[in-house]
């Protein structure tokens, strides 16, 4: 795996990174920038799904290492993500029912390095996350991780619903966590499951839930109405644990 963050800037160097396979995780461009080198990035972003901003030269100027962006800034992967094929053949290789992590709205690199970590931890096979409305595998993700990343595999796809749909083909059923749903202990939580978490700010998305075949509550007896996304991931990832003893 690649082991350090890229900033990339200059209209042929983004290009390059593309034809040469390197994932992309964002992409700013000038606004008002159509010529026919922006064109042909453009259309190499969407070819492989990453995400584009739109943002003023000025803004570009502050986030320009060189001072030569000519445009154009790539944020490139700090470490190579992983296929959902590659998660399942884990399990298949460890004899084990797949434990999977599905994150969505999941934004803060702390919380998903985090997460990462509790999944190595918690034995899950691999940790699966959106191309969009989410942070990609930073360098501090690497960080907070303490080292998970390089144990754990990290797919990214296009439509998290899909992919549940997908993945409930090959045999796993699905709880979310949301404060509305059942007591997690109510519930039987063994087997192939995927355990979907949202963000503590806006959680699980609708259509994502609305995937899951079960909604599971944690317990909490505080005055605030919610935790940390890391600290639910690890409440419930560790009552799964418990139940495949």
């Amino acid at each position: 795996m690649e082991h350090t963050e890229f900033t990339i800037e200059g209209r042929n160097a983004v290009i390059e990174a593309f034809r040469s396979g390197r994932t992309i995780d964002k992409l700013f461009v000038q606004d008002g920038c159509q010529d026919g080198p922006i064109q042909t990035i453009k259309r190499e972003a969407s070819k492989y799904g990453s995400l584009i901003k739109y943002v003023s030269k000025e803004r570009l100027d502050q986030m320009s290492e060189t001072g030569r962006h000519q445009g154009v800034i790539a944020y490139a992967a700090a470490y190579a993500y992983a296929e959902v094929e590659d998660i399942l053949k884990l399990a298949r290789d460890k004899g084990e029912p797949p434990f999977i992590f599905l994150l969505d709205n999941i934004e803060d690199p702390h919380n998903l390095g985090a997460i990462i970590r509790t999944a190595n931890l918690a034995g899950a096979h691999g940790v699966i996350i959106p191309k969009n409305r989410a942070v990609g595998l930073t360098a501090t993700v690497a960080k907070a991780s303490a080292g998970a990343i390089n144990y754990t595999p990290v797919a990214k796809v296009t439509n998290l619903g899909q992919t549940i749909e997908e993945l409930k083909k090959e045999g796993l059923w699905f709880v979310c966590a949301d404060m509305d749903g059942i007591c997690m202990y109510d519930l039987d939580l063994k087997g192939a499951i995927g355990l979907v978490i949202g963000s503590e700010g806006n959680g699980v998305g609708r259509l994502v839930k609305e995937k899951c075949d079960f909604v599971a509550a944690i317990p909490m007896k505080g005055d605030i109405d919610s935790l940390n996304a890391s600290v639910a991931a690890g409440v419930l990832a560790y009552e799964i644990v418990r139940q495949r003893q």
